[in-house]
């Protein structure tokens, strides 16, 4: 029989994190989580030191950027017939001890998505202003449009109840970054979300997944048509599992 907590998976996307990924893969073991790493075409260890350190590796054969990365997480959870999933960065950023705290109202069925948020409260984490006045406006928009306080819809983590991932399977999620669009379809498929605060570490590698930050103002056009796009698209059925 599975040990209390391992009927949730822990999802890590990687890319070139083998400082980090080690901890990470610890922290989450030693919660009780069956640790699932997908590897997206690291040219490191990342892969080697991952699976040393207790987590099932998934490598893609190519980089397919983030929002694809956490997607093959998805499918696997959904085919191993998980109960809930968490995600966070394989970058050393989230600390594994909030995971409980994410998962908490999703096991009591009091919430399906549960977000950490780096800007609720005083948590005083940095983001380059340009793409903060970006995620500001976009999350008070989003916001507005709902009826919801949207204070960081970029967040890597997150907890999820089985019915998101399964809609997070589909072609709804995004291939690169998840965003405030994502909030909008959630709210019209009547998803309760959850924003707790969380205080996060600056990233200490350039690997990243999020390095390279988009130009401003590139990002302010494709989020503002992402946004129109996720206010009018078709939705998919709702799986109520």
């Amino acid at each position: 029989g599975r040990a209390i907590m391992s009927d949730i998976l822990a999802i890590i996307p990687a890319y070139c994190e083998e400082k980090n990924i080690g901890a990470v893969v610890l922290a989450c073991r030693r919660q009780g989580l069956d640790v699932l790493v997908v590897d997206d075409h690291s040219r490191d260890a990342t892969a080697k030191t991952a699976l040393a350190a207790g987590a099932t590796v998934v490598s893609h054969c190519f980089n397919v950027r983030y929002g694809c990365a956490l997607q093959t997480g998805y499918q696997y959870a959904r085919e191993h017939g998980y109960r809930a999933v968490v995600q966070l960065d394989g970058d050393g950023q989230h600390d594994p001890a909030w995971l409980p705290q994410l998962l908490a109202p999703i096991l009591a069925g009091e919430a399906d998505v549960v977000m950490g948020s780096r800007f609720l409260g005083d948590a005083g984490y940095h983001v380059p202003w340009a793409r903060r006045v970006g995620q500001r406006l976009f999350g008070a928009i989003a916001g507005y449009l709902i009826g919801e306080r949207v204070t960081d819809p970029t967040t890597g983590l997150q907890a999820l109840s089985l019915p998101v991932v399964s809609l997070y399977c589909t072609s709804v999620f995004p291939d690169d970054y998840p965003d405030a669009d994502m909030r909008i379809i959630l709210h019209r498929m009547g998803f309760r979300v959850r924003e707790i605060a969380v205080q996060m570490r600056a990233s200490e590698t350039g690997q990243s997944m999020h390095s390279g930050i988009l130009r401003p103002l590139y990002y302010i056009y494709k989020m503002s048509l992402a946004m129109l796009i996720a206010c009018y698209r078709k939705l998919p059925a709702k799986e109520m599992s």
